[in-house]
């Protein structure tokens, strides 16, 4: 696999994920795919590894031998209940699956990176805090403690970090179940986000023109924030 421009990008079965893997292909990038389930993706620059990102010993075993330029921890899951009812066993699969797998994937690919190398992580609008949410909440607002320590740590080799937060995205995850009790408002833009739209505020982090840019946070709300 040509390593100038390589991307491992997890959760890219579906949702923003698949849209990032989609927009970094299309813009000439060899992507590997890091999912449970083969993505409906196909093309010469494109290879998937299974991998559960909630089991540990998965993720390692699909590590073995990898290398990248670029790495976009998109996967995710949700879980909404209030207090009196949390669900603790998906709060902690939430936790392995955005916190400690993002620590594995960057523990094993960063040191290997080239300089001018690329991290993602996918994060939420929901990290401040939300009712019901607690348990996803605080583990996308690990991430901000994740990215902005990574990057002051890689700055001198060229590698940045950033994390892309999106509001209420068009994703199956929108419609999980586990999410039943917490229905997402609508931005003011008056529609949800669209997973190419965080895919391509992704595409920009990765590409030579943001070499500058690390240790933030962008959110795309579509207005929400105001």
């Amino acid at each position: 696999m040509d390593m100038t421009r390589h991307a491992v990008v997890t959760g890219a079965s579906s949702g923003i994920g698949e849209a990032i893997a989609r927009r970094l292909l299309a813009d000439g990038w060899q992507v590997t795919g890091l999912s449970r389930s083969a993505p409906a993706i196909s093309g010469a620059g494109f290879a998937h590894r299974p991998a559960d990102l909630a089991d540990p010993a998965s993720l390692e075993a699909a590590l073995q031998g990898l290398t990248a330029t670029a790495l976009v921890h998109a996967a995710g899951l949700m879980g909404a209940q209030p207090l009196g009812s949390l669900d603790h066993a998906r709060g902690a699969t939430m936790w392995q699956v955005h916190v400690q797998a993002a620590a594995l994937l960057a523990d094993r690919l960063a040191p290997a990176m080239p300089e001018g190398g690329r991290i993602v992580l996918l994060g939420s609008r929901t990290a401040n805090g939300a009712a019901g949410r607690s348990h996803y909440a605080a583990s996308k607002s690990a991430l901000t403690g994740l990215s902005r320590s990574w990057a002051a740590e890689l700055a001198p080799r060229g590698i940045t970090v950033n994390l892309v937060s999106p509001a209420a995205t068009d994703t199956p995850m929108l419609r999980d179940p586990a999410r039943a009790h917490s229905v997402p408002k609508l931005p003011p833009i008056g529609r949800l986000i669209r997973p190419e739209e965080v895919a391509a505020t992704v595409a920009f982090l990765l590409a030579p023109d943001a070499a500058a840019i690390t240790g933030q946070n962008i959110v795309i709300c579509g207005g929400s924030s105001l």
